[in-house]
């Protein structure tokens, strides 16, 4: 089973539900897609890490070949190329890698090279394999760092993979959630987190993936997502109350489940509601 962790915003817990789970369920995968900025290996403290570098492919156009027809600037969709007095010149944030521009020149001034854009790296925590995408600073997209990070994952036979998506609904939290099977919505009981939950269960519902709701740090109800949720036929799985004492075990690096027996009977209820229960 996939399970894929998001949220609309950071800071609502979408981490703290994944690492949990990935603990409790003990023989998992955990992933970690927020590629920009990966946490969840400071709370597995994963060992034995091996780390494999992520490269992006950009092409490179010979000046003494290229004739500038412009076919290679019409043919790319995303505006990735523009024809000077000098040659091509290539917006490698905007380049998607497709190889179209090496393709449709006809006078073979074009070819590709390597840029190194991240890492992935891959260690264990016990039992949990333990996942991490590295996106290097300065770059624009961190798709290829995740697409190369949830290939890692398929090549592991545990029967429980929880992927860490990055917050909000842009194109890196469609990739992560591509082929999930099920995917949790971390939600704050604010305005503003209720604002931003809206967007990604919309996300998720024209995706076609299922899904269900956690609502962390709740001191009370708050009505207008509880009211959302009803109206829309979204499952509420659990209500986490604020605790100080789940706060500090956090701030301390530690793995709340795994300190406490009442975080702990949490998450193994929320597995076993969702078809993952620990093993």
């Amino acid at each position: 089973m996939k399970l894929a962790v998001l949220s609309g915003k950071g800071g609502t817990g979408k981490t703290f539900l994944a690492v949990n789970l990935a603990a409790t369920a003990q023989n998992a995968v955990y992933v970690d897609c927020d590629v920009e900025e990966p946490n969840g290996r400071l709370f597995l403290k994963p060992q034995d890490v091996q780390i494999q570098t992520v490269y992006k492919t950009l092409p490179v156009f010979d000046a003494q070949r290229c004739t500038r027809c412009r076919r290679c600037v019409d043919f790319c969709r995303f505006n990735a190329l523009v024809c000077l007095k000098k040659g091509v010149k290539v917006f490698a944030d905007v380049c998607h890698s497709c190889g179209g521009c090496a393709i449709v020149c006809p006078d073979g001034a074009v070819t590709e090279e390597q840029h190194r854009i991240g890492v992935v790296e891959q260690g264990t925590a016990g039992t949990v394999h333990v996942i991490t995408g590295v996106l290097d600073h300065g770059q624009a997209s961190g798709v290829p760092v995740i697409e190369q990070a949830l290939r890692c994952a398929e090549g592991t036979a545990a029967p429980l993979t929880v992927i860490d998506c990055p917050p909000g609904s842009a194109c890196p939290v469609v990739e992560s959630i591509a082929d999930a099977d099920y995917c949790i919505i971390a939600a704050e009981p604010t305005a503003f987190g209720f604002h931003n939950f809206k967007m990604v269960h919309e996300l998720v519902t024209l995706l076609g993936r299922p899904c269900g709701v956690v609502i962390n740090k709740q001191d009370a109800p708050y009505e207008p997502l509880e009211r959302f949720c009803a109206e829309h036929g979204t499952e509420i799985l659990l209500r986490i109350p604020y605790s100080e004492k789940t706060a500090a075990l956090c701030a301390q690096g530690a793995v709340a489940s795994r300190q406490d027996e009442e975080t702990a009977q949490l998450f193994r209820a929320l597995l076993a509601k969702i078809g993952g229960a620990a093993t």
